[in-house]
């Protein structure tokens, strides 16, 4: 059997093994990013979806990693086979995953007692996250500096590893995409999360067979020869400064990440397709990168100076970037409607991210290797190497990560943000190149490679690097305000409309306009959740005036998604109500709608009964205590990535827990930008929680636009003549007067926009698909429809056999009768 040469050097057997090793870090990152694309839907579910929740997992997961890079040289011997420890790694990875999948459920209902104690609530949903993710993410982070020792700390030694790190982003991008648009679409987490276990267990063997092949002799690890030495001096000064280097890279890695993807949601929609494109693009970028970086490392070419000129040249990529995302592609003459089928729409995304995304993302996958082999010297431990420029890379992603989604975007805004991101890079670039240039101003000289740096080039570069910083933070330009407000579809507006107020928050981006007719919208993330037109007045009317009149005597509600405020605000008009509970996820959208919307929203939002909770609604139901009479729901589009999770059954049981008896649920489906597949799931995912729930309409000009679910723990029985009695009462004047402002003036023509229930749909839900938390089936069938216009014929399917209630609705009296006949009147005459 062949052994590895003294020298360390992969030879013999361990040369024929680097192939595979590459092949098995694919697998690896492939089933890394399966993981964290589930478990963060898991987390999400249990600690909300804010950008609280979000940063707090952001943190975790990364925080894992950091710890696992620069432990694994600290708690593992040198004498142990790499390939060995890669194996147990990659084993002990499997084994967890399994664990969580199960344990994941009860650590979230300990969350949900912890929850309700004086603890404050960024702390309790730390330590859960630290419960589910620091154990696998420190033995994933671990696996880089493990191998590393199957290496030499030489240049071709270190290029290695700047492969084994491409080819462990190779397979991320395969996870992500694979998990993105097959497990999650067509299985559920558990399928997602069997499918990674596989890849574990297939690695982990392989990895332990090699070993087996593979022998293995510790490297020699050269001693320290004391502060003294000159040149240890210099050593340490430069690897510092490549750690820093790297560091701050990471950091406007993932910041960077995390504002465009902000901003290309806007331009492409918000869909777990749209999240999953970004992410491999980003992906690619970096093992593209991270491969001609490792090329670059094993060359002539100073290691310190290539990645201080990455550095500078991101700077002019970051600018790229925001230049593409601001003057460019928003106004792309792309009609997304016109698209026949939605693998059609992901090719033209995966082009846009790809032209935007793609020139940093290379420059950042290459200046990881080539931080590798600055901070190089002959006779260190690979694993410690490694573990070390990993950890540093990783501890600025996390403050990347967490600072811009938390703090930088909504304090800053994009434009700012983007500002920072192109300083970082400056920064990162002169700490590469001072000790170049103290060189050159001491007039010590270079040696080797860096001879090319003193003198005139050095400080022509470095007054380049300033002047060039400076010039690229001020062409930075801020986002349009017809992005935020119009998203993918601003290129179909051939003149938008006047902007009352603009503003970038911590969750979302939000826009009030006011067309030439008055009409004003309210927009958020792209897309028009509300407005003073017709039929968005109708909707938001019946949310909330339905429920409120089909209750005996309502004292409480709960809204979710203050949007306008206009839903909430027809609360105001109904006697005898305490208590008005808003739940909002982003704090710039109340003080909007009362602004500009208080005359709609009947001033709502100054109301005393009022109060606003900034949370994740799912989140704010699971922890708090209180019950309500009457929950009415409206949150974002169901195509929207984590808005899902508010239409599934355990959501719409949960919501049963916090209704007092007699207690009303209401929920808005859209039939627009939707598909009939996402809107059979609505429906019967709700049906399946409420049973004896009811179907109501809201029409546009007698097509459908979109509908109300309505349901209630037990039949009820509505009685159109006692309700209109109760219309007609003088406590209920506003009530009716509001109404009539919808053209619903009475109780036959509010009782009118009934269109089904369960019995009249059953046949079209056959083929219907649940959705719940464990796959969120709707967000996958949702995507797939978000540029499709079919509401009328998704309406008169679900219509088709609707017949007059005699279950529901008394008709033994007057306004009863009339309502009958006019159902008898217009219901199908056979098939």
């Amino acid at each position: 059997m062949n052994s590895r040469s003294d020298s360390n050097s992969p030879s013999g057997a361990a040369a024929w093994a680097l192939p595979a090793l590459l092949l098995l870090f694919v697998g690896s990152g492939c089933s890394a990013l399966v993981y964290e694309i589930v478990w963060f839907q898991l987390l999400q579910l249990v600690i909300g979806s804010s950008a609280i929740s979000i940063g707090v997992l952001l943190g975790t997961f990364m925080g894992g990693m950091c710890l696992g890079s620069l432990g694994l040289a600290r708690v593992v011997s040198t004498r142990w086979h790499p390939l060995r420890v890669y194996g147990l790694l990659e084993l002990g990875i499997g084994v967890i995953g399994v664990v969580l999948l199960f344990a994941m459920p009860l650590i979230g209902r300990q969350y949900t007692a912890l929850a309700g104690l004086p603890i404050p609530a960024v702390l309790v949903r730390g330590v859960i996250c630290s419960l589910c993710l620091l154990p696998p993410t420190i033995l994933m982070g671990a696996t880089l500096p493990a191998i590393a020792r199957w290496m030499e700390t030489t240049p071709q030694g270190v290029s290695r590893l700047g492969f084994f790190y491409g080819a462990n982003i190779a397979g991320a991008v395969f996870g992500c995409l694979l998990a993105g648009f097959y497990l999650l679409r067509v299985y559920d987490i558990a399928t997602a999360t069997y499918t990674a276990v596989a890849i574990n267990v297939v690695v982990a063997l392989a990895a332990l067979g090699l070993a087996m092949l593979a022998a293995y002799r510790p490297p020699t690890v050269a001693k320290d020869v004391g502060p003294e030495d000159a040149a240890t001096e210099e050593r340490g000064r430069v690897a510092w400064s490549a750690y820093v280097a790297i560091g701050l890279s990471g950091m406007a890695a993932l910041g960077a990440e995390v504002v465009w993807t902000r901003q290309l949601s806007l331009m492409l929609g918000a869909t777990v397709y749209t999240f999953s494109i970004i992410l491999a693009v980003f992906l690619v970028g970096l093992g593209i990168g991270s491969t001609v970086g490792a090329y670059m490392s094993r060359g002539r070419i100073s290691p310190r100076a290539a990645l201080g000129v990455c550095q500078l040249l991101l700077t002019l990529a970051i600018l790229w970037t925001a230049v593409m995302l601001s003057k460019s592609l928003p106004y792309w003459p792309i009609d997304p409607s016109l698209s026949r089928s939605p693998w059609f729409a992901f090719q033209l995304d995966l082009l846009r991210s790809a032209w935007v995304v793609l020139p940093a993302a290379c420059l950042w996958g290459a200046s990881f290797p080539l931080a590798l082999a600055a901070a190089a010297s002959g006779g260190q431990d690979p694993g410690k190497l490694v573990g070390g420029v990993y950890a540093a890379n990783t501890l600025g992603a996390i403050f990347g990560a967490v600072g811009f989604a938390m703090l930088a975007i909504g304090w800053l805004g994009t434009q700012t943000a983007q500002q920072v991101l192109v300083a970082l890079s400056a920064a990162a670039a002169l700490l590469m190149f001072a000790p170049l240039l103290w060189q050159a101003f001491t007039a010590r000289g270079g040696q080797g490679d860096d001879r090319f740096w003193t003198g005139r080039p050095a400080t022509l570069t470095l007054t380049t690097a300033a002047v060039a910083a400076v010039a690229v933070v001020a062409l930075v330009p801020p986002a349009p305000p017809g992005l935020i407000a119009y998203g993918r579809f601003l290129p179909t507006y051939w003149q938008e409309p006047e902007y009352l107020y603009v503003g970038e928050g911590t969750n979302a981006s939000i826009a009030v306009s006011e067309n030439l007719d008055g009409v004003r919208n309210f927009h958020v993330s792209g897309k028009v959740v509300a407005s003073s037109e017709f039929a968005d007045m109708r909707l938001q009317f019946m949310l909330g005036h339905i429920p409120a009149l089909l209750h005996e005597k309502p004292k409480s509600v709960l809204v979710v998604g203050c949007g306008a405020g206009v839903t909430a605000g027809t609360f105001v008009l109904h006697p005898g109500l305490e208590r008005i509970v808003i739940c909002e996820i982003e704090p710039l959208i109340p003080p909007a709608a009362r602004e500009y919307f208080a005359y709609e929203n009947y001033g709502v939002l100054d109301d005393p009964r009022v109060e606003v909770v900034f949370d994740d609604a799912r989140h704010f139901i699971v922890t708090t205590d209180e019950k309500f009479d009457i929950i009415t729901s409206d949150p974002i589009h169901p195509w929207v990535k984590g808005a899902a999770a508010l239409y599934s059954k355990e959501y719409f049981e949960l919501c049963k827990t916090r209704l007092n008896p007699g207690g009303v649920v209401t929920q808005w489906v859209p039939l627009y930008e939707s598909n009939e597949a996402a809107v059979k799931s609505e429906v019967a995912t709700f049906l399946e929680a409420f049973p004896d729930g009811t179907i109501w309409s809201n029409d546009q000009q007698g097509e459908g636009y979109d509908i109300v679910l309505l349901g209630q723990v037990g039949r009820a029985r509505i009685d159109a003549d006692a309700l209109q009695q109760r219309l007609e009462r003088e406590d209920h004047t506003a009530v009716l007067e509001s109404l009539a402002e919808i053209d619903l003036g009475s109780a036959v023509r509010l009782l009118r926009t009934y269109a089904g229930q369960a019995d009249d749909v059953r046949q079209w839900l056959a083929d219907a698909e649940i959705n719940h938390d464990r796959n969120l089936r709707l967000q996958y069938l949702a995507g797939m429809g978000v540029n499709s216009y079919q509401a009328d014929a998704i309406f008169n399917a679900m219509t088709r056999h609707c017949k007059y209630p005699d279950n529901l609705f008394v008709s033994t009296g007057t306004h009863g009768q009339v309502l009958k006949k006019l159902f008898e009147f217009s219901e199908p005459q056979g098939e």
